[in-house]
């Protein structure tokens, strides 16, 4: 039998073992973990919504109306009225023709590519795509090919040669890892240059960005008919799901061929109900973006200077590169002493050598606890010197 215990060592032994913290109550700015309280800087709950009143008297009502459970698939009896309202919103908050809502992102990207592209086929993948993307391609059995990031020449010159019957070209929108933006314009021109599609996973921009947090496409500008939106619904959004949005005709063929919404239970009623709600808020909310750019801008103002690199970036993700495995995690647990949470992300999530902090900021988060984590990382790069040098193991 295979010895696992001796791969756990391994992987403890190179500080890429995960742990799970246990938190008590309801999402927001200040965690219950492993009984502790604690200043947090990890969720993707970018709007504060997660725990939001409106929100929660949706889904409350709902379960009301509808029970807790849709009971079957949504291709038999699992769609509900809530559903078929959901997709019609979220077709409209998008600007585009039609959307079909999946259980989460994962099932939503695979079920996706597997339904536009099979054997024979070439999609064209960003470097620093999600895992779900790369998984949804390799399960497709399409041929893939991948393009450094962002290098809109480089794809070009693939697509140029690219003799495939079906291409293609997948992208996060806000890369989840770098908190960077996708050059959405550019690549829609190319794909429509070259007689490819685009998908746009846009879970980590939709809610943050574009007019009224419609995402972002809406904020490069882009609607088309050979770009598809995928975004997820348990992040900006504070609720659960993900959706594909696009031509009506494309959505048709999704619901028809990906398998990942086919042979799955429909997801409960009230989390569509509860995300009709949330929409609603995120159009009327808009102080919540203002005070995100706000927060954004006082910590990298206040991090100038320090050993660590914060990397550029516009969205709500900010993410502090320390180097080694490591040293990344001695400073997230330095941190959680400090009564701060900002997990640290190692490879294979990111690159190796690459180790980091991935700073998540909220609406809900004061400048107070901005300054809070500002001062707590300038007393450890004065105290842990080892740290603060970029020293490896």
């Amino acid at each position: 039998m295979h010895d696992f215990s001796q791969h756990l060592a391994e992987l403890a032994a190179h500080s890429l073992r995960r742990t799970r913290r246990v938190v008590d109550g309801a999402q927001g700015p200040m965690l219950d973990a492993d009984g502790a309280p604690c200043l947090a800087f990890c969720s993707n709950d970018y709007l504060g919504l997660a725990n939001h009143p409106e929100i929660a008297a949706a889904a409350m009502a709902a379960a009301g109306e509808y029970g807790v459970g849709a009971g079957a698939s949504a291709l038999i009896s699992g769609h509900s009225r809530a559903h078929e309202q959901l997709e019609q919103e979220l077709a409209a908050f998008t600007g585009m023709p039609r959307a079909l809502y999946f259980s989460n992102g994962y099932m939503a990207n695979i079920g996706i590519i597997g339904a536009l592209v099979g054997a024979g086929d070439a999609v064209f993948v960003d470097r620093l795509c999600h895992a779900s993307l790369i998984d949804g391609v390799r399960l497709s059995g399409a041929g893939l090919r991948v393009f450094a990031h962002n290098d809109t020449a480089r794809l070009e010159q693939v697509l140029a040669r690219s003799k495939a019957p079906r291409k293609l070209v997948v992208t996060d929108a806000v890369f989840s890892m770098d908190g960077d933006l996708a050059p959405l314009a550019e690549l829609a021109a190319i794909c429509a240059r070259h007689g490819a599609w685009l998908l746009a996973d846009d879970a980590h921009g939709l809610g943050v960005l574009g007019p009224e947090g419609r995402g972002s496409l809406a904020h490069a500008g882009v609607n088309a008919p050979h770009v598809i939106c995928m975004g997820t619904l348990g992040k900006a959004a504070g609720v659960a799901g993900a959706f594909a949005a696009g031509d009506a005709t494309l959505i048709e063929w999704i619901m028809q061929r990906a398998r990942t919404y086919m042979f799955t239970t429909a997801n409960p009623p009230l989390l569509a109900a509860a995300t009709s709600a949330s929409l609603r808020i995120i159009v009327r909310d808009q102080w919540r973006r203002t005070h995100l750019g706000e927060l954004a801008g006082l910590l990298r103002q206040g991090l100038a200077g320090l050993p660590w690199t914060l990397l550029p970036s516009p969205s709500a993700i900010q993410p502090l590169i320390v180097g080694g495995n490591a040293d990344a995690r001695a400073l997230a647990q330095r941190l959680r002493e400090l009564g701060i949470w900002a997990p640290a992300i190692c490879p294979p999530t990111v690159p190796k050598g690459s180790a980091r902090l991935r700073i998540s900021l909220s609406a809900l988060h004061t400048r107070e606890h901005v300054a809070q984590l500002i001062g707590a990382l300038r007393r450890i790069a004065g105290e842990m010197p080892r740290l603060a040098t970029g020293a490896t193991q």
